[in-house]
């Protein structure tokens, strides 16, 4: 059958194939967005519009789409405004694709997200705080030294936790002049970015690797529990954190990503191009990395009315 005539059920998997050889996204990412769609198929079926072509779509089907994800369904739990755009994102991306195809559809560009009026929380320290954190371990012993050299990472580079977890002795060559490092990872989706170590993180990351004498690849490692000498993972990452920030009388919340937050958020309050920081954090999105304008937004008005004007 031709595509043109297909109805769009039997498109997903063509959509599917785009996303991996055209829009280069991860087999994750697919999952992700045929999971979103099933939902979509699913109202489709219920209205018994099952067999409906792309071309058939029309304004009032997306409403009632929009209603069918704005109520609960079986004594389910209603899902959040930001959980509704995921599936209506979806969609939009499935009517890209049948408009790059020259499949006459629905125009994506009509598909109106939820406004979301709760706004997303982001933690995050300030310097002091953050001071009070890096000098919290011991580095007199190699738990200690370890758990500086991790600190100082997270705060360096804005890793995420599995990011940072992943990280191979290999990747790191520090030489003792040392001064700048720049390294590239595969983040979040398979994407590939470079990543900035500061001197200081450096410094502290020669220390602890000269205490190394065993052969494991890995950067960071265990030195308790039932497996010594293995991988940290992220559990025992985030009790790290946990607990220098319980030992610093920090808030009890502060976590590996309140680390990435600080990162961000301290980038900003000295003035580095929000698109600058959407590069060093590997978002995808500028959309993502806007949550940091409503926090830094305050502290400028006040430099700006501190700092900026003729004075009297």
């Amino acid at each position: 059958m031709n595509k043109l005539n297909k109805p769009i059920k039997g498109l997903i998997s063509d959509y599917l194939e785009w996303l991996e050889l055209e829009k280069g996204l991860s087999n994750k990412s697919q999952e992700n967005y045929s999971r979103f769609l099933e939902k979509f198929l699913r109202f489709l079926k219920i209205n018994k519009l099952e067999d409906i072509k792309p071309h058939e779509l029309n304004s009032e089907h997306i409403w009632k789409y929009r209603l069918f994800l704005s109520r609960p369904l079986n004594n389910r739990k209603l899902l959040q405004r930001s959980t509704q755009n995921y599936y209506l994102i979806a969609l939009r991306s499935l009517l890209t694709f049948f408009t790059e195809k020259d499949i006459l559809s629905f125009p994506p560009e009509k598909i109106k997200l939820a406004k979301d009026k709760t706004e997303r929380i982001v933690n995050f320290l300030n310097l002091e705080q953050v001071e009070k954190l890096l000098n919290s371990p011991n580095a007199s012993n190699v738990r200690g030294l370890r758990d500086k050299a991790i600190l100082e990472t997270f705060f360096s580079t804005g890793l995420r936790v599995a990011e940072l977890v992943n990280l191979n002795r290999e990747q790191i060559k520090i030489k003792s002049d040392t001064k700048e490092l720049e390294i590239s990872i595969i983040g979040k989706g398979d994407h590939p970015r470079t990543v900035y170590f500061s001197e200081r993180a450096i410094e502290w990351i020669k220390k602890y690797l000269e205490t190394r004498k065993d052969q494991e690849k890995a950067l960071f490692i265990n030195y308790r529990g039932k497996e010594p000498g293995t991988r940290l993972n992220i559990r025992s990452m985030e009790r790290t954190v946990k607990k220098h920030a319980i030992l610093a009388g920090l808030p009890i919340t502060t976590s590996c990503h309140t680390l990435r937050h600080s990162f961000a958020t301290d980038l900003l309050i000295k003035g580095v191009d929000l698109r600058v920081v959407q590069e060093f954090l590997g978002h995808r999105s500028i959309v993502t990395t806007q949550i940091y304008t409503h926090i830094t937004r305050p502290y400028l008005k006040e430099v700006h009315k501190k700092y900026h004007g003729i004075k009297n």
